[in-house]
């Protein structure tokens, strides 16, 4: 039986913005953090804010009770979980493998499957909200898998962020986090398309900005991406070659239910241009240099 306590050993797979960012909130919630990325300055960077380092999947995952997985690629979440060199071959018994990356539901279906047929436990808990969001306590989790798991792991996730929504079984929780992206990607390419027009009559966009966040027109994407598309810089909360991944699972997950999504086409196209024109490691906010580009119909 596991402890949550706060000072449950809990694994962090992936520390890039947003496994940096959810580990941060872990350690200052007072629980013991064991982390491992590809890239040794991520690993640097966790060790610096009093998490321990790891030298492999296999290490964190005999160490912990509870391994997270944030990975970047489908491919990389399946290798560290049922590869060779996984958690699964590797775990404490009875310990729990939580998959917070953006994949697809039948990967995460199949990894539930493989993972809970050899003893452990799985939750699928995407996290819908930008590193810079998860860094201040905002956003939430989305959580889906068996009810008593999600109790077992409940401490941890609100250690993470507080708001945390069990939505059903496995896969649901990642498929909301698609529907939730799908808005994020029309949403900013919306923000990015109005202040375009704005910018291109002349008036001022920082006082726009405002009369736009406060009015009917509000998002939360205008929030979060407004102001970077005023200032025309776009450090990375969400990387575009990272989000390319996420719209074409949007797409394929909109296939499999066959729903219709025109609005999400045109803005893949949008998000496809800024990424063949080099924006790829910049904030998916660089939307807006693509359409920079269009002339007016």
């Amino acid at each position: 039986m596991l402890s949550l306590g706060t000072v449950t050993a809990i694994g962090m797979i992936g520390l890039g913005l947003l496994g940096h960012a959810l580990a941060s909130r872990l350690l200052a919630s007072r629980h013991a953090v064991i982390g491992y990325d590809v890239l040794p300055e991520k690993i640097g960077a966790l060790t610096r804010i009093g998490g321990t380092p790891a030298s492999s999947v296999a290490e964190v995952a005999a160490r912990a009770d509870i391994v997270c997985v944030v990975l970047p690629t489908l491919a990389s979440v399946e290798d560290a979980i049922v590869g060779a060199a996984g958690i699964v071959a590797h775990g404490k018994p009875g310990s729990i493998v939580i998959q917070m990356s953006t994949i697809s539901p039948v990967l995460t279906e199949r990894l539930a499957r493989d993972v809970t047929a050899r003893g452990l436990g799985f939750l699928d808990g995407p996290v819908s909200g930008t590193s810079a969001m998860v860094a201040r306590g905002d956003g939430l989790i989305i959580a889906g898998g068996d009810a008593s798991v999600f109790e077992r792991c409940h401490p941890v996730l609100t250690a993470m962020l507080p708001r945390v929504v069990h939505i059903g079984p496995v896969g649901h929780a990642t498929l909301v986090k698609l529907v939730a992206n799908l808005l994020v990607a029309v949403h900013s390419v919306a923000a990015a398309e109005a202040l375009t027009m704005a910018r291109k009559a002349g008036v001022d966009l920082t006082r726009t900005l405002d009369i736009l966040s406060s009015g009917a027109a509000g998002s939360r994407m205008l929030d979060v991406r407004g102001p970077m598309i005023v200032d025309q810089r776009f450090p990375p909360q969400m990387k575009l070659d990272l989000f390319m991944k996420d719209l074409h699972l949007i797409q394929e997950a909109a296939r499999a239910v066959g729903a219709p999504i025109p609005l999400t086409d045109v803005s893949e196209r949008l998000f496809a241009e800024a990424l063949a024109a080099g924006h790829g490691g910049e904030d998916l906010s660089v939307v807006v240099r693509a359409l920079t580009q269009l002339r007016p119909a």
